[in-house]
């Protein structure tokens, strides 16, 4: 850790806080401290923001090819250190190693992605209908932007939103979890290495959230909010931006189905629910949330998932051979440990796990709960940890109405072998996404994003870019 940038990012310059304030790093695994970074206050984040105005212009100015082939270097320096990267996430955040490695090539594959649609920015010319003007339409960078990133993808998540904003020629700060400070301020290192101008991004690390972004969000100079975490804290932002009309897109909760028909093929089930509920300890916005199994196959699924989920190895991530590492704080087990042991006292059996290990680290097993009551907690809330509640149906007119019965709409997981079945299910899902036999579905060139309170807007694909660009439309009148 001894290595890794420390400081505020500031208009190209690596600061301390402006009042020496610093916050510490832990170690999830064991709870030691791995060191201290600067921890911003609201004049930091002035600072950053008037960094990140003043660069505005002159890089919005920037050829498409420029910001294409900076994001490439970046692109190609992040795959380089890829080991180094991966250990500091384990360090930071305690996924295991070899996930930390896959994280480290999906958050390159933003860059490389964006990198590639910076030089496909494109309007619109023709004439208009009534014959009297043509119509040239530009696209524009929406400019100055504060990115919000949460601490379960520290790295993907930081160049989800960096990659598109430089891509349409957009200044940035940068605000990463406060558990996960390291990873985003490597990030701002390597960009800066990679060519990127001084003030385009500023990486702003905090305790203080609330007090750092407010103001800017109230301020007016901010003109793009882009936020991953919690719908209680979005809904807070989303208020803070309605004075100043801020455009935002949000990646919120989810609450995500997984549905198992009485025709799936049970192995491919079981890989989907292994990857869709174990991808980073639970720890996710995507993670299967509620399993309705039907009826005929739910004591086969539920043992072949126990097993798999059993023989899964739990400690520290940086140890090898270690499938599950640990959750991300005390608060985020004390709250798995309540989930479930509300399921049991309300009648669900568990099949495995249950109970958290004691010693040092913030570990959790792997655990599958059956005959889970529907009014148990974990139906209405996201587990954010390596719990597999499972549910029974007996028809599609019923799960449908089960899983669509929730505040949020990210993801949904189907699996069956009927095909007009498929397709009818992923239709009638109140979902973002869908996992059609798969329990993967994220991909830097697929649009993320939810409905309902699961968010606004989309990340990555095509799309991805269209969150930091404004169509400006001008008339010409035709000559005679």
């Amino acid at each position: 850790m001894t290595d890794a940038p420390k400081q505020l990012f500031i208009g190209g310059k690596w600061l301390d806080a402006e009042d020496g304030a610093t916050m510490p790093v832990d170690d999830p695994a064991t709870g030691d401290i791995l060191c201290h970074v600067a921890d911003a206050g609201p004049e930091d984040g002035r600072l950053a923001e008037t960094a990140a105005v003043a660069a505005q212009e002159e890089w919005a100015r920037t050829s498409p090819r420029e910001r294409s082939e900076i994001l490439r270097r970046a692109y190609e320096i992040i795959l380089s250190r890829t080991d180094e990267l991966a250990l500091l996430m384990t360090s930071e955040m305690g996924k295991p190693l070899a996930e930390a490695r896959g994280e480290v090539a999906y958050a390159a594959e933003f860059f490389r992605w964006f990198s590639e649609e910076a030089v496909r920015i494109d309007g619109g010319f023709g004439t208009l209908p009534d014959g009297r003007n043509r119509m040239l339409l530009m696209r524009r960078p929406v400019g100055p932007c504060l990115l919000v990133t949460p601490w379960n993808f520290p790295l993907a998540m930081g160049t989800r939103k960096i990659g598109p904003a430089i891509a349409a020629g957009c200044t940035m700060v940068l605000k990463p979890a406060p558990q996960t400070p390291l990873s985003s301020l490597a990030l701002a290192g390597i960009l800066a290495e990679a060519g990127l101008p001084d003030g385009v991004l500023n990486v702003v690390t905090t305790s203080r959230a609330g007090e750092v972004v407010e103001p800017l969000l109230r301020g007016g100079r901010i003109r793009k909010l882009s936020f991953t975490g919690s719908t209680q804290v979005g809904r807070i932002l989303l208020a803070q931006c309605a004075g100043t009309v801020v455009r935002t897109s949000m990646e919120l909760g989810g609450n995500a189905p997984f549905v198992v028909f009485e025709d799936a093929d049970l192995d491919v089930a079981v890989d989907g629910a292994m990857m869709a509920k174990m991808r980073n300890m639970g720890e996710a916005c995507t993670a299967a949330n509620r399993f309705f199994v039907h009826t005929s196959v739910v004591e086969e699924f539920g043992a072949r998932l126990a097993e798999r989920m059993g023989a899964l190895v739990v400690g520290p991530g940086t140890r090898p051979g270690v499938d599950v590492g640990p959750l991300i704080d005390e608060a985020g087990r004390a709250k798995v440990e309540s989930l479930v042991a509300d399921a049991v006292e309300r009648g669900a059996r568990v099949l495995v796990g249950g109970s958290a290990p004691e010693g040092p680290g913030r570990f959790y097993p792997p655990t599958v709960l059956t005959d889970v009551d529907r009014d148990s907690r974990l139906m209405g809330t996201e587990i954010f940890g390596p719990v597999a509640a499972l549910l029974t149906f007996d028809d599609e007119d019923e799960v449908l109405r089960a899983a669509n019965d929730t505040d949020w709409g990210l993801v949904g997981y189907v699996f069956t072998r009927d095909l007009d079945r498929a397709l009818r299910v992923s239709e009638r899902l109140e979902v973002g996404m869908v996992g059609l036999n798969t329990g993967l579905v994220s991909n830097p060139a697929a649009p993320f994003g939810g409905v309902k309170q699961s968010g606004l807007g989309r990340e990555g694909g095509r799309v991805g870019i269209d969150e930091f660009l404004e169509y400006k439309y001008v008339a010409i009148p035709v000559g005679r």
